[in-house]
């Protein structure tokens, strides 16, 4: 009896967890700090995987907390695109611009997006949307530059660069294509004085110093042109892969012609110089 009689304890008395009220701001507010600190890791390349999967996590979260803020959406964009996973960052930023259509940032990474693609009418149509917005965007009036030279608008490239110049006199990537322009119009001697002006305004550049090597050779000025080659592979080995350079939008002439340049024994001789130095830095 006296066993039977012990009072079990009731299992519904127990307290169950509390949920504290959670206001929908406070969700929005927690995705754009996530945005924020993706944002922070864009500012490095991210290489790992691992950081890249955890940056894309976040990125993800934030567009679900905060759905109605174009800056996270963006923000997704700028990751996919780094990835090169181009279409899923046309539908985030696709996103973006249908919350904030009046931001001219928007186009601008859109144009961009286009141009990796090698969709350039697009690209050309969303850079010029962005800088009807903000005309004085330097980076968006060289990326247009680079665009009408993809589509063969030589003069017209030759316009948007000088215009980001006008904005900026220290952004020698403009003042190097429009050499390039020039050189691939049969301009060899503007094209010249144009690497001049860039290697006087910044002397710690390999491209316009391969760039002047390869039109000095053109013009029988050899020794120069070694010289000024020599010191480009010493800053960036990477000028002496034409792939990279057609990357860099050098354009047929003057790929032909450096490959000529490169294929000099002088040059040769460098180029094995600076590989065998390479090998006994990178040895064990």
């Amino acid at each position: 009896m006296g066993i039977c009689s012990v009072v079990k304890p009731v299992m519904a008395q127990a307290l169950l967890p509390y949920t504290p009220e959670v206001k929908a701001d406070q969700f929005e507010e927690k995705g754009i700090d996530l945005a924020q600190q993706v944002q922070y890791l864009l500012r490095f390349r991210l290489e790992d995987s691992a950081t890249v999967s955890s940056a894309t996590s976040m990125a993800l979260l934030a567009t679900q907390l905060a759905p109605n803020r174009f800056e996270t959406w963006r923000i997704l964009a700028l990751l996919y695109a780094q990835q090169k996973e181009y279409d899923k960052s046309l539908v985030a930023l696709e996103k973006a611009i249908s919350l904030e259509p009046k931001n001219a940032e928007n186009y601008f990474l859109l144009g961009r997006i286009y141009f990796q693609k090698g969709d350039y009418p697009s690209a050309q149509t969303n850079l010029e949307k962005g800088l009807h917005i903000k005309p004085d965007f330097v980076e968006a009036l060289f990326d247009l530059g680079n665009t009408k030279f993809k589509l063969g608008k030589l003069p017209e490239a030759v316009d948007a660069y000088q215009k980001a110049v006008t904005v900026d006199k220290k952004f020698w990537p403009a003042m190097n294509n429009i050499g390039l322009v020039r050189y691939e119009q049969g301009n060899i001697a503007g094209a010249i004085k144009i690497w001049q002006e860039v290697i006087a305004l910044d002397n710690q550049q390999a491209e316009p110093k391969l760039a002047l090597a390869v039109a000095l050779y053109q013009q029988g000025q050899k020794e120069n042109a070694y010289a000024k080659a020599k010191d480009a592979f010493s800053l960036d080995p990477q000028y002496a892969d034409l792939n990279f350079l057609k990357e860099n939008l050098w354009g047929k002439t003057i790929l032909h012609d450096t490959e000529i340049l490169i294929g000099t024994p002088d040059i040769q001789n460098v180029l094995k110089s600076f590989n065998s130095k390479t090998k006994t830095t990178t040895s064990p």
